[in-house]
């Protein structure tokens, strides 16, 4: 590990783009059980870019509302007010990570398709298996992997003894530590860390490769984790470490997950995040 390298790595993240201010006035919400319609209206009244970036989501095939939708309002009364707050931090999200990620080959658009599938294989796994989850859960399935935006330059610059270390039979956070004294996960949490998010999605985010390590369980970490590794084997997002991957024996027993399980998540998945991807980057 070279220490002058990790701090670089460190000031990086200080120095990361920040999440737009009216995403983080309705996470806000999402805690608030008082809020109302009107509130979530209020923030949006000056951001006609969000706004209009909301109702081509919502418009869109992923959701097959049977009218079109014309006004916040509308979408709201829809869908309800937790589902558009998580429509909006999807538009949010895209901007930030809709880039190409050096290190990790991942072209543009890459890592936002395999973040749009996480987060929409987490919500097909909570439905299926009942489980009982905080809202900000699909938020973080979207930002888990957030932390290969700032590592990715540091990985390009060392991929070939990366390479060689990966070959040892471990996975490629481990080769991530080993180099740098620090993983993208971790990286990841420590930018929700910053911008002040819950620490229930600093947490998902920072231990979605490794659940059984987590400092207690919990099961919207290991969803997550079965998520992310479900669309790795579907090969969206892979990149350059995606198939080193494996799902966690113990997770998916904790989360009741099983062979038909997969099967329905996999089956539907692709074709709801390429639906999901595709109305926000036609709306950017």
């Amino acid at each position: 590990m070279n220490q002058k390298e990790l701090n670089l790595i460190l000031d990086d993240v200080k120095s990361f783009p920040s999440m737009p201010a009216a995403a983080l006035k309705l996470l806000s919400l999402l805690k608030d059980e008082n809020a109302a319609t009107g509130q979530v209206e209020q923030v949006l009244r000056y951001e006609p870019g969000l706004t209009a970036n909301i109702l081509k989501m919502t418009n869109s095939a992923y959701f097959g509302l049977p009218t079109k939708i014309g006004s916040i309002r509308q979408a709201i009364l829809l869908l309800g007010w937790k589902k558009l707050i998580q429509i909006v931090l999807t538009s949010c999200v895209s901007a930030i990570i809709d880039k190409p990620v050096q290190g990790y080959d991942l072209p543009a658009g890459d890592l936002w398709r395999h973040s749009v599938a996480v987060s929409v294989a987490t919500e097909t796994l909570v439905k299926l298996l009942k489980l009982s989850v905080p809202d900000e859960v699909f938020t973080a399935a979207l930002l888990h992997d957030i932390g290969k935006m700032v590592l990715g330059r540091y990985v390009e610059a060392d991929i070939l003894q990366m390479d060689q270390e990966s070959l040892n039979d471990v996975s490629f956070e481990q080769v991530e530590r080993s180099m740098f004294g620090i993983d993208h996960a971790e990286i990841g949490a420590k930018i929700l860390k910053r911008w002040s998010f819950p620490p229930t999605m600093i947490s998902i985010v920072r231990w979605h490769h490794e659940p059984d390590a987590a400092p207690k369980p919990n099961t919207a970490i290991d969803v997550v984790h079965a998520a992310d590794v479900l669309c790795l084997m579907a090969g969206i997002g892979t990149g350059r470490e995606g198939l080193q991957y494996q799902p966690s024996e113990a997770a998916s027993t904790r989360l009741g997950l099983t062979q038909k399980h997969i099967e329905i998540v996999a089956s539907q998945m692709l074709q709801w995040a390429s639906e999901l991807a595709a109305s926000v980057q036609s709306g950017s």
